[in-house]
């Protein structure tokens, strides 16, 4: 049994995370403030006793009287609707809240994960991303409060192992979904789904041309695991590179909910990245992980979560 900190519990992926590591007989402190994440997703633990909570903003210190073994720093607004409403909350928590997390790692000696993202990348001019391409992010654009935040984080992390010692793993997580997302989310799959299920009209931003690769949440959690339980302290994509265009996903989705929703086209957001396709070489190498759960398989289990609570 190890004692595990989940910061960014009641999120989407934290509260995913929490349950493996519940289910397989860790201690378990989750941390969240509610910023984004739900009180719903972590009440079935509650009656766990290897379960704690504490309600908490990571950018105050973290005092906790346990010891810990290890850390995942999930902690972050991560839609682009949430962030760039609360931007200045965004570039803090992954920012002063990466420190007092990465600070927390150094007091308990933990081995800590940071959980990164794909859009360090910013809107790449290399296809696929490999982790050794820099990015073609704008500093001063709506989503450069999350993209920075983030490049932020993994600086802090690199800079923290190596100044006091301490084990630190860094996961670029590319575009995940699943069961607990939020209905008001404002991420494509989510958005896609409550307009199919209402047969609303699905929005599709520009041609619906540009490109994601989408990584089901149990896929997800098994790469963070392995990345953890790794000895690998570079950054790592943990993805799928299954490509598909945003059009094609929104025929897909009206398909699978037979949906009578029509499709409308809708000006191009600034800086939305035109192309995104993880290249998980990295992660088949050193961690022995690749995605399991394809496309349709996964978008099925999704519009029936969201289906029941319609």
């Amino acid at each position: 049994m190890e004692s595990i900190v989940v910061t960014g519990a009641a999120g989407f992926i934290g509260s995913h995370l929490c349950e493996f590591l519940l289910g397989k007989g860790n201690k378990v402190i989750g941390i969240d403030n509610f910023a984004t994440g739900r009180m719903e997703n972590i009440e079935q633990f509650f009656s766990n006793e290897n379960f704690k909570f504490i309600e908490h903003d990571i950018t105050k210190e973290i005092a906790l009287k346990e010891n810990i073994d290890k850390i995942f720093n999930l902690a972050s607004l991560a839609s682009p609707v949430f962030y760039q409403k609360n931007s200045f909350e965004t570039l803090l928590v992954n920012s002063i809240g990466t420190i007092n997390a990465l600070e927390l790692a150094r007091k308990k000696d933990a081995i800590f994960l940071q959980a990164s993202t794909s859009e360090v990348y910013g809107d790449p001019k290399e296809h696929p991303q490999k982790e050794t391409y820099y990015g073609n992010v704008n500093t001063v654009g709506l989503r450069s409060c999350y993209d920075e935040g983030k490049r932020f984080s993994e600086t802090a992390v690199m800079e923290f192992s190596k100044k006091y010692g301490f084990e630190a793993r860094i996961a670029r997580i590319f575009n995940t979904y699943g069961p607990k997302m939020r209905s008001d989310d404002g991420r494509v799959i989510p958005n896609f789904i409550m307009q199919a299920l209402h047969n609303k009209p699905i929005t599709v931003y520009g041609t619906g041309s540009q490109t994601r690769s989408f990584c089901y949440i149990s896929d997800q959690v098994a790469g963070l695991i392995a990345l953890m339980n790794s000895s690998y302290s570079m950054p790592v994509n943990i993805g799928n590179p299954e490509e598909i265009t945003i059009l094609h996903l929104a025929e897909k989705i009206k398909s699978l909910t037979n949906s009578q929703s029509p499709i409308e086209f809708r000006e191009l957001p600034e800086d939305d990245p035109l192309k995104r396709k993880a290249d998980i070489s990295l992660a088949m190498e050193k961690l022995g992980w690749k995605p399991k759960v394809k496309l349709e398989e996964g978008l099925k289990k999704t519009i029936e979560w969201f289906k029941a609570r319609k």
